[in-house]
C-alpha cells in the first residue's frame, strides 16, 4: 500500500534503538525525510546511516529531548514538520512505597510534558498547513495498569488524557494526535524488565521471558519492525479519519473488550 507521505517531513524521538527505531525505519521506507533524536550518538549516527538507505533525508540531533536546552535544539535542527512521533523511556518499576515527588517529576517531565511541549512547538504549523500526524508512544498500562510500573501508569495516562481533548480540537485542521499502546516487545524496555524479574525470582533470564510470554495470547513478545508498520499507516494519508484514539499493540494481552 502506498501510504501517501512521500517527501513529507517527520521527527522521532528515541529514534536509536527499540520501538522508536521501528517506527523511523518504516517511516523512512515510505518517503519521509526524517529528523531522528536520541540521547546516544554512536547508535543515533548509526540508525541514521541504515535509515539512509531507503534514499530519504535524516538529521541526527543527539540531545536529551526531556530538557529545554535539549528540546530547542531538536526543534532548530527539525524546522517544519509533518509529523511527530514521540517516545521516551520508560521510568524504572519500583513499589509505591518507595517512590518519591521527585521520582513522578522525572516521570512526568519525560512522558508527559516533554511530548506536550513538542505537540504545543509544532501543532501550530501543522494547522496552519491544513495537514499532520502525531503519534505518542505510551504503554498498554494506559488501559490496564501494570503495578510495578506506577510512575508510568501516572505519567502515560496524564499525557492521555491531555490527547483526548487535543485531538478533537486540531482535528477540523486536517491535523490527527493518536497514541499507540505497546505491550512487551523485543527491545532494551523488555530486557530490563526480564533482568528485574530474574533479581526478584532468582531465576535465569530465559525463564523470565517464557513466563511473561505465557501470558500474551499470541505467545510471543512483538517486534519493532511490526510496531513501526502501524505507526506508519496511522501517519498516512489513510488514516485521517482516525482521532484520539489508543491503540493497543499487545498481542492480546490486555483482558479488555473495550
Amino acid at each position: 500500500m502506498d501510504l501517501g507521505i512521500k517527501g513529507k517531513r517527520g521527527l522521532v524521538c528515541a529514534a536509536s534503538k527499540g520501538l522508536g527505531r521501528g517506527c523511523a525505519m518504516a517511516l523512512a521506507e515510505a518517503g519521509v525525510d526524517l529528523v531522528i533524536n536520541a540521547r546516544g550518538a554512536e547508535a543515533l549516527e548509526a540508525t541514521a546511516a541504515d535509515l539512509r538507505k531507503f534514499g530519504v533525508k535524516v538529521t541526527a540531533v543527539a540531545a536529551d529531548i526531556t530538557t529545554d536546552a535539549g528540546r530547542d535544539k531538536v526543534l532548530a535542527a527539525a524546522g517544519v514538520v509533518d509529523i511527530l512521533v514521540t517516545n521516551a523511556g520508560g521510568p524504572p518499576p519500583g513499589v509505591w512505597s518507595d517512590w518519591t515527588r521527585e521520582d513522578f517529576i522525572k516521570a512526568l517531565d519525560a512522558n508527559m510534558l516533554t511530548p506536550i511541549a513538542l505537540m504545543k512547538a509544532l501543532l501550530p504549523g501543522m494547522i496552519d498547513r491544513g495537514w499532520g500526524r502525531v503519534i505518542n508512544i505510551t504503554s498498554q498500562s494506559v488501559k490496564a495498569p501494570i503495578a510495578q510500573l506506577g510512575l508510568s501508569n501516572a505519567a502515560r495516562t496524564g499525557l492521555t488524557g491531555y490527547v483526548a481533548g487535543t485531538a478533537r480540537q486540531v482535528a477540523p485542521f486536517g491535523v490527527t494526535i493518536n497514541n499507540l499502546l505497546p505491550g512487551i516487545h523485543a527491545t532494551d524496555r523488555a530486557d530490563a524488565l526480564d533482568k528485574a524479574v530474574v533479581a526478584q525470582k532468582g531465576i535465569s533470564i530465559e525463564a523470565a521471558r517464557t513466563e511473561r510470554e505465557a501470558t500474551i495470547p499470541a505467545r510471543r513478545y512483538g517486534t519493532p519492525a511490526e510496531f513501526g508498520a502501524a505507526c506508519a499507516f496511522l501517519c498516512s494519508q489513510h488514516s485521517g479519519f482516525i482521532v484520539g484514539q489508543n491503540i493497543l499493540l499487545d498481542g492480546g494481552a490486555t483482558n479488555a473488550t473495550l
